[in-house]
């Protein structure tokens, strides 16, 4: 393997949720998918991000530290009221 300056951030659970969550993010058309790109709404993507998220918090329940479980319970409500607003700003279009 060759050496490569720009290293990955060591993956973990915490890194794993950001991860998750910026995906949905992006779903939302709140962050764009690359640098010099527009954002762009995938309502779908979102909601199967928004959806791994929750898989997450059921499947790691009593596994957490308190760290984590403030992190993933504030970037589901996050990623939930973002998706409800979205949607209904779309449905009175």
């Amino acid at each position: 393997m060759g050496t490569d300056s720009t290293q990955l951030p060591k993956i973990d659970l915490t890194t794993f949720m950001l991860s998750v969550s910026s995906a949905a993010f992006m779903g939302l058309g709140i962050l764009p998918a690359g640098e010099g790109e527009k954002p762009q709404q995938n309502l779908e993507l979102a909601r199967h991000n928004i959806d791994l998220l929750e898989l997450i918090w059921e499947k790691t329940k009593g596994n957490r530290t308190p760290e984590e479980d403030k992190l993933l319970d504030q970037l589901l409500f996050e990623t939930r009221m973002r998706f409800v607003e979205i949607q209904k700003k779309a449905g009175k279009k």
